[in-house]
């Protein structure tokens, strides 16, 4: 049963212009425990005293989820982490021979004695620690560099290797760069050396591509996928949470223990405090999701919502509805009529002409048609125009 590790309020604050205050990243913690995810990472501690003191006050909160932090490869920015009494530690440096020689200037032994280090002390503080080592840039790093690291870090004491796409260069569609194929081996790999640690996936969007990896990793048997709401985070971001949940709820047979209903007032939280609108085309909690506009898609989900839609979005806690303008029909027209109790104009099959020749003309100006606002306007008019009562 793969498992969701929510990095909004770590990965989701590193884009450009957002900042949660301590107050709102406990509102969106809770919201994201009432989901179901399965780890909350809360924040590096050591970038700030205010980002430790709200994963501290988020690991007191009582919340079902286990809570984690991102910290750097060195003893006393984890122990700045192990001070906040959290659940789940995940420690990151790179093995990609680019980066040993250019930025660490170190050897590939080297990195690895800091890393087995680093993961010693964190386990000898708290033995019931989940640990993650992060080999950053896993998928350009050499695949020889990875094992190494990876199963030194496991022998230290780490319960979860995650294969970080830092900088979005996976795809599914090529072999020796694909999720699939690193997932599998690295599992392999482990596995002839007796290991068996969890395998954690962090995709990043830059080919648009992150949603399509997690899913390839998945397939592979990944154990755990790292999202954030928004698919908010550095550069392009991740995958998005509920673009995630919406593509396994039926696969992974766990709907049940992911609480969708919720999803709606956690995008508008994080929506309103990163001042990052939700386009309307966001699957499952955009305005457009299952908004119905063509007079051929009102008439047939009229009779059956199904016939144009494959998603109840009841489970959302959303209703279907329609959207009145250049592409709607008749049907649309006596549906909005009923919309607004005007039922009984209805079967005025002349009338309901005249309001659809005027919805189309107020379409051109750009103008949105908001059934319950504009609508009864036009009625007026039309019914005025017309001399009806």
């Amino acid at each position: 049963m793969v498992q969701i590790l929510d990095s909004t309020l770590r990965e989701g604050e590193q884009t450009p212009g957002v900042y949660f205050s301590p107050r709102t990243k406990l509102s969106i913690a809770q919201l994201l425990d009432r989901v179901g995810v399965d780890i909350i990472e809360a924040g590096n501690p050591a970038v700030s005293p205010e980002i430790a003191t709200s994963v501290k006050r988020i690991a007191h909160s009582g919340l079902n989820a286990k809570i984690g932090v991102h910290s750097l490869c060195r003893i006393d920015h984890v122990q700045k982490a192990l001070d906040c009494e959290i659940d789940f530690l995940g420690v990151f440096f790179s093995v990609s021979q680019q980066r040993l020689e250019r930025d660490y200037q170190i050897s590939l032994q080297a990195a690895i004695d800091r890393i087995v280090e680093v993961i010693l002390y964190a386990r000898a503080q708290k033995p019931d620690l989940l640990i993650r080592y992060t080999p950053e840039d896993t998928v350009r790093s050499s695949i020889g560099n990875v094992i190494e690291a990876a199963s030194a870090a496991v022998q230290a004491g780490s319960n979860i290797i995650s294969i970080a796409d830092t900088t979005g260069y996976a795809t599914p569609f090529q072999a020796d760069r694909s999720y699939f194929y690193y997932v599998k081996t690295l599992k392999e790999e482990l596995a002839k050396r007796q290991m068996y640690p969890k395998i954690e996936v962090h995709c990043h969007n830059d080919r648009g591509l992150a949603l399509a990896n997690a899913l390839d990793a998945y397939r592979a048997g990944a154990d755990i996928i790292d999202v954030t709401v928004m698919g908010l985070g550095e550069r392009t971001g991740i995958v998005d949470l509920a673009e995630l949940l919406v593509n396994l709820m039926n696969t992974d047979r766990t709907e049940s223990r992911w609480k969708l209903n919720y999803l709606k007032d956690l995008y508008e939280l994080v929506s309103e405090h990163s001042h990052i609108s939700i386009s309307p085309h966001s699957p499952v909690v955009g305005k457009n999701a299952f908004a119905h506009h063509a007079g051929v898609h009102v008439k047939a989900i009229s009779q059956d919502e199904e016939l144009y839609q494959s998603l109840n979005p009841e489970l959302f806690g959303c209703k279907s509805n329609l959207v009145l303008g250049m592409q709607s029909g008749r049907t649309a027209v006596e549906l909005a009529l009923k919309q607004i109790g005007r039922q009984n104009l209805a079967a005025n099959s002349t009338l309901i002409g005249y309001i659809l020749k005027e919805i189309k003309e107020v379409a051109k100006r750009g103008t949105p048609i908001n059934i319950e606002k504009e609508l009864p306007l036009i009625v007026s008019q039309c019914m005025d125009s017309q001399m009806i009562t």
